[in-house]
């Protein structure tokens, strides 16, 4: 997948970098926040290769990518990265959205590492489990201890990797709010605070608090630090700013975040985790079937990123957490819901996407089966949400948790069986019926199937009157069906209906009179925009992006309006097998949806594309 080429195109539908004031990303979503909102083309966007789907929420524009956003982000950032970086937000969405969006953004780049020490924490569990089966202990071999130091590295040296995040949202140095965390962490300073002897700075007394693995106390000392920080940049004189900024910053923060930040911050981790529990021991059913039916609700919204801190601090605190295994409910819910979905349906591109997002959900990403299926078709949202608040509850009344900051699915399940016998057996019981419950739901209650709708738009006059309109092959050759193609993106119809043709002349020709919309730089893929209405996405080659270009000549700019059988781009096919790439071009209408179907069919000298529309005069 051409990840600079994603990357163009969003930032082009956006209205072009000049229109972003600022751009981060989570797990699975661009976040950008917009100058003028309606400069943004969220039809287009949606149809790019590898977005999911588009969301407006909160005054921001959501691109959703699933896994692929960091790579996303990262081609955005070479394209756009000073605006990013430097823009101001003109769009007003409230103080407290922009709090909490702030907020989250400290944890969204670290949840890749906690996720994946939960993960390792899971292999190491289902380790000792399988030991313990055959009478060995495994937790004090070398190999354990290593794996294990690995697992908890994160949460011990947390106060440092948050600094660097901190820093980062708040626009102060990282290395120095680095140092500051690793302060905290350091060995001596450890020792010094579990001493039995008072401690004190300068004869100030030092409140004793273990600081490693903690969480709030780094937040405030560094958004404290960017204030230092602004502040001796204006009264430093620039000769001697180099030395003075970083040794005032450290002999300034250091003695602050021991003797005020850092106590206040133990104080509101213990209140916040405090109030947690006093929720769950009201009721943990309650509590349980909350965020177990309403969490991924909250990822609609965006709100889960305000709730995720407190699973994390309540890790750092306690070495526990059951915030997951209640979101885990929720997410085996989208997961079975996604399932009946692909049992019952009668679309095939449904069925397609359908039986993927199950799969992707049940491995703790559930934006494609939220965005993709369920909140699209509504019935199966509400009975993923019913199932998951079920599944929740019955994880609130067994005492599940798990002993990491997991990623909730079926590969860290052994994370939750540490909590013993019955939480865990909760655990499980509540994750089946999430999953096997909304499954049947969906298929028992239905819902209103894309084939359906389709029939109902494609209802013509008595004259039954459809136009057919046939538009030549930009490429010679033998047709391909589409669906066989080896990239899926192009194979499961995604990004439309069209054809697949293996070439046997290199040469791209205008099928119709166009403009040229898009060539991309390495020339192996042009938007045309037909006039009689028709968009294609012409690509030459499967993966060819690697070819940076060589083996293709271009004859036509970007902007130009064409004639029919203008040469675009000329290619060697060759070349592209030498290079170990299958030259088989694609040709996809981009605009699908605006016809009845698009059919392929094999002429005598060249490709037809048939395109039959139906007339709604």
């Amino acid at each position: 997948m051409d990840y600079q080429k994603i990357a163009t195109s969003i930032l082009s539908h956006v209205g072009g970098k000049e229109n972003i004031s600022e751009l981060t990303h989570c797990f699975t979503r661009l976040r950008f926040v917009l100058k003028d909102p309606d400069k943004a083309d969220k039809e287009k966007i949606s149809r790019i290769e590898g977005v999911i789907t588009v969301v407006e929420n909160a005054g921001q524009f959501q691109v959703v990518l699933g896994n692929k956003v960091e790579k996303v982000f990262t081609e955005i950032e070479l394209l756009a990265g000073d605006l990013i970086q430097n823009g101001k937000t003109e769009v007003q969405s409230g103080w407290l959205n922009r709090l909490v969006t702030q907020f989250a953004a400290l944890f969204t780049p670290i949840i890749p590492a906690i996720a994946g020490s939960g993960m390792l924490k899971g292999i190491l569990a289902i380790a000792v489990m399988i030991g313990n089966s055959y009478g060995i202990d495994i937790k004090p071999m070398n190999s354990y201890v290593i794996l294990n130091a690995a697992s908890d590295a994160v949460f011990y040296f947390m106060p440092i990797i948050l600094a660097y995040s901190c820093a980062k949202v708040f626009k102060c140095n990282e290395f120095i709010a680095m140092i500051i965390g690793g302060a905290l962490c350091h060995p001596v300073l450890v020792a010094l605070m579990g001493g039995e002897a008072a401690v004190t700075f300068l004869g100030l007394p030092v409140t004793k608090a273990s600081y490693a693995s903690s969480v709030i106390p780094i937040i405030i000392a560094i958004l404290f630090f960017s204030y230092v920080q602004r502040y001796l940049t204006k009264i430093i004189p620039e000769a001697v700013k180099i030395i003075m900024l970083p040794t005032l910053s450290l002999l300034i923060m250091i003695p602050a975040t021991l003797l005020i930040f850092g106590p206040v911050g133990i104080y509101i981790g213990t209140g916040v985790n405090w109030i947690y529990y006093f929720i769950m021991g009201v009721s943990p059913v309650l509590l349980g079937a909350f965020i177990g039916g309403l969490w991924c609700v909250l990822v609609i919204f965006g709100a889960h990123r305000a709730v995720v801190p407190i699973g994390i601090n309540d890790v750092a605190v306690t070495g526990r957490q059951s915030l997951l295994a209640f979101a885990g409910a929720a997410n085996f819910s989208q997961a079975g819901a996604a399932l009946g979905v692909f049992l019952k349906t009668r679309d095939k591109n449904l069925r397609t996407v359908a039986a993927s997002a199950s799969i992707t959900a049940l491995f703790g990403i559930t934006e494609p089966a939220i965005y993709g299926v369920t909140l699209r078709l509504k019935k199966p949202m509400i009975c993923a949400v019913i199932c998951g608040a079920i599944g929740g509850g019955v994880m609130g009344w067994g005492g599940s948790y798990g002993t990491a900051f997991a990623n909730q699915g079926i590969l860290t399940i052994p994370v939750y069986a540490e909590a013993g016998t019955t939480p865990f057996m909760c655990y499980l019981l509540g994750i089946a019926i999430a999953f096997f419950g909304s499954a049947g739901l969906t298929w028992m209650v239905g819902f209103e199937d894309l084939v359906a709708e389709a029939e109902e738009k494609t209802v013509v006059d008595d004259l039954g009157a459809v136009s057919k309109r046939m538009i030549s092959s930009p490429v010679e050759g033998r047709l391909v069906p589409l669906t066989e193609v080896k990239d899926t993106v192009f194979s499961s119809l995604a990004m439309g209906k069209g054809i697949a043709v293996l070439p046997t002349k290199g040469e791209i020709v205008a099928p119709e009179d166009c403009l040229v919309s898009v060539i991309y730089p390495t020339m192996h893929a042009i938007g045309l925009c037909l006039d009689n209405g028709a968009e294609l996405l012409v690509h030459i080659g499967m993966d060819t992006v690697e070819m940076k270009g060589e083996g293709f000549q271009k004859f036509v700019q970007v902007g130009s309006h064409i004639e029919k059988g203008t040469t675009i781009i000329r290619f060697d096919i060759e070349r592209i097998k030498e290079a170990g790439y299958d030259p088989t071009v694609v040709v996809v209408v981009a605009n699908t949806d605006a016809y009845r179907d698009v059919i392929g069919e094999q002429d005598m000298e060249i490709h037809q594309l048939q395109v039959a529309i139906t007339l709604l005069d």
